[in-house]
């Protein structure tokens, strides 16, 4: 009996060395017990995981990276639909007769530039924003993936990375936030004749502070989880499932048409049931202190003076806007993850 006993260790012991040279990630999740291992392999336990420590690291560094790439190609692509998606849904009812008249009137008065007023604050912020947002749906995928180490499919559920996507929306938030808020202060002003108010987007945040502290600063916040969160759960999971779809199974090579249309299809998903919130979200930031005191009475009086078709106002924009920043955006992204893989 003793002896059976004492072989069946030895086997158990034979076993667990096989298992951890067959597949290193399993002896990562593997709980070792040192009284019965070799000598030898729990000395090479702290290197793999060293190692594994660092390639978790480098990876982290490339999502963030290539997530403020993809946020500056958005920026250049679509601002000017971005500025007049935002008129649009700020300007008092008759100041605009659509979007094309918002472009006519930003031109006649201050030249193809004013098409990019407000540009320099999501050029700051897009970059970290985008950053956030991507780093936070790796590691989004991630957990995912360690919350369920017996899955039977490498590839997650349309589910899953929807998931992903909304938890990616709530660290971004501490960007995204304050950075809406100086974009749309800047793009609205001079819009109903009232002149310049702002010289730029630290002036607008230094008036902001000024007047009521970072409470002033992150108004908004709420609103901009409520689109960002459902928003990017489209985002993620539609430009997933696209370029999925239209990748051959197995090739690791950049696929443009691939991701040109899935990111460009991501933008519309996202875009089509953020824009309520987005609307509610644009007058909050831009109306003076005082006038909602929250998003819910926002959108009550919203709809009370304007009706339920206000919550959709600047949709023709966002939906133009749409397909080609977010192309823009993948088209980044990916293209500079490929690049880091290659040199770094």
């Amino acid at each position: 009996m003793g002896r059976n006993r004492e072989l069946g260790e030895s086997v158990g012991v034979e076993r667990k060395i096989k298992i951890t040279r067959q597949n290193p990630k399993f002896a990562m999740g593997y709980r070792f017990n040192p009284s019965i291992m070799p000598e030898k392999d729990s000395t090479q336990t702290p290197a793999v995981e060293s190692k594994t420590a660092s390639s978790s690291t480098a990876e982290s560094i490339k999502s963030f990276v290539a997530g403020g790439v993809g946020g500056i190609a958005a920026v250049l692509v679509g601002h000017p639909f971005d500025l007049t998606k935002t008129r649009l849904q700020t300007a008092p009812p008759g100041a605009y007769k659509g979007a094309v008249d918002v472009v006519k009137q930003a031109l006649a008065r201050d030249g193809a530039t004013g098409l990019y007023r407000g540009v320099v604050p999501p050029l700051l912020g897009v970059t970290p924003i985008f950053a956030v947002s991507f780093w936070a749906y790796d590691t989004a995928k991630a957990l995912i993936y360690a919350a369920t180490p017996h899955r039977k499919s490498k590839e997650l559920s349309v589910a899953e990375y929807a998931a992903a996507g909304f938890l990616s929306a709530i660290p971004a938030t501490l960007v995204t936030a304050p950075v809406e808020r100086a974009k749309v202060l800047l793009q609205v002003q001079g819009q109903s004749g009232s002149g310049t108010q702002y010289k730029g987007v630290f002036d607008v945040v230094k008036h902001l502070y000024a007047e009521g502290g970072l409470r002033s600063v992150y108004r908004g916040s709420v609103a901009t989880i409520a689109r960002d969160g459902p928003g990017s759960a489209a985002y993620f999971a539609a430009y997933e499932v696209i370029k999925g779809m239209m990748t051959p199974a197995g090739s690791k090579d950049l696929n443009l048409g691939a991701v040109i249309f899935a990111g460009g299809m991501a933008g519309v998903a996202m875009w089509s049931i953020a824009i309520p919130p987005d609307v509610l979200k644009s007058r909050i930031q831009s109306a003076p202190t005082g006038t909602y005191s929250g998003f819910l009475d926002c959108a009550r009086k919203t709809i009370a003076a304007d009706g339920v078709g206000a919550l959709w106002k600047g949709l023709g924009p966002a939906m133009a806007r749409a397909f080609p920043a977010n192309a823009a955006t993948f088209l980044g992204v990916e293209a500079s993850k490929k690049f880091m893989e290659k040199y770094f």
